[in-house]
């Protein structure tokens, strides 16, 4: 969680805040320090707003999120990125996220850019291991990828602050996704796309954004047309917060075999429970079992590692066939993502007729051997 990387420690020293300084004074500090451009006085106060923070409630936090999301625009590059941290976890105490997430995902977005302008860079000058945010020294690579008939000193800046603070960046990213009013809103105006764009094109580069991709993947009030091929039937159901297909898994044998549709075994009750709402306690394991073989209208697999934005849409809507297992499949219950809770409901039973017409349509699952190339 971001507000776990906050400091716990008290705040300034400064005598003007020795009577009983509260986040919310120390923010509009930060807000008149930013507005009269006082550089010295913007650095005293974002110090006192870090110190702050860690030891604030809920309430406080939940209230100064969005402003301070709000100068995160004004704010020096390479605080900015620790600015978006508090704002993250201003989030996770409460703070509204959807005021919260435009700066915060501008923010991701400019230091995706800038880090491939520096992957980029850095293969041109020779290659080699790419910097250490932890322990190198940015200026080093500055010196290195600058050059006035390629790369601008401003450019290079550009992508060493990207390189640098991508980590904050994506951490306070993660916090605001967490809410599907935010995936909602992301999605809609095309903001998601052009981020999965630009990690797709970073590739398996030195940050880990693997649980920021799930959940920017996330589908929420989406419908799923599900037909089993077996019995013949189709169901339409609604998915909400689903990171993995484990999960989907999962739920769809909940409902469909444990609503008595289709035949099986019963999940067990606490898988379901951890697929929806609920959290492991401790180390302890709980494993789930496969029912069916999820398989998309052309035959192609869906695997259960993938998420489901991975099921194809027909006539609009995200379509599965489900057929018997082809092996026995076992994991650890759980869902990808532990800070979204997940739900899958069933809207309608479809009519014979209809269910027998879209299972015409299907094509048979490839065979195994196909299935893995």
């Amino acid at each position: 969680m971001v507000s776990d990387r906050i400091p716990s420690h008290g705040g300034s020293t400064d005598p003007s805040d020795r009577q009983q300084p509260t986040l919310e004074g120390a923010t509009a500090d930060l807000e008149a320090a930013i507005a009269a451009d006082d550089a010295e006085a913007v650095e005293a106060a974002f110090r006192r707003v870090g110190g702050l923070l860690g030891p604030a409630g809920e309430r406080e936090s939940a209230a100064v999120g969005p402003r301070l999301a709000a100068l995160l625009p004004d704010t020096p590059p390479f605080p900015r990125a620790q600015l978006a941290m508090m704002v993250g976890a201003c989030v996770e105490r409460g703070a509204d996220p959807v005021a919260c997430a435009d700066q915060v995902l501008a923010g991701l977005r400019g230091a995706l850019s800038g880090a491939l302008l520096l992957v980029e860079r850095w293969k041109e000058t020779g290659g080699g291991e790419l910097p250490d945010p932890d322990e190198d020294d940015p200026g080093l690579a500055h010196a290195r990828i600058e050059d006035p008939d390629r790369l601008d000193e401003w450019h290079a800046q550009r992508a060493v602050i990207g390189w640098w603070t991508l980590h904050l960046w994506q951490m306070a990213s993660f916090a605001v996704y967490t809410h599907a009013a935010v995936r909602t809103t992301a999605r809609a105006c095309g903001v998601t796309d052009v981020l999965l764009e630009l990690i797709d094109r970073y590739g398996e580069g030195r940050h880990d954004l693997k649980g920021l991709i799930h959940l920017a993947r996330t589908l929420d009030d989406e419908p799923l047309l599900v037909l089993d091929r077996p019995s013949g039937t189709g169901y339409l159901l609604r998915m909400d917060g689903l990171t993995d297909n484990f999960q989907l898994h999962t739920l769809l044998a909940d409902v469909l075999i444990g609503g008595g549709h289709l035949p099986g075994p019963l999940p067990d009750p606490e898988v379901v429970a951890l697929s929806r709402t609920a959290e492991l306690d401790g180390r302890r394991r709980v494993t789930a079992y496969g029912s069916f073989n999820l398989v998309a209208p052309d035959g192609a697999w869906i695997w259960n590692e993938g998420a489901p934005g991975d099921i194809p849409l027909v006539d609009g809507v995200r379509t599965l066939v489900l057929d018997p297992q082809a092996y026995e499949r076992s994991w650890s219950a759980g869902r990808f993502i532990q800070q979204v809770p997940g739900d899958l409901r069933l809207e309608r039973v479809l009519a014979p007729a209809e269910a027998a017409d879209r299972l015409s349509r299907a094509a048979q699952a490839l065979p195994f051997e196909q299935a893995f190339r």
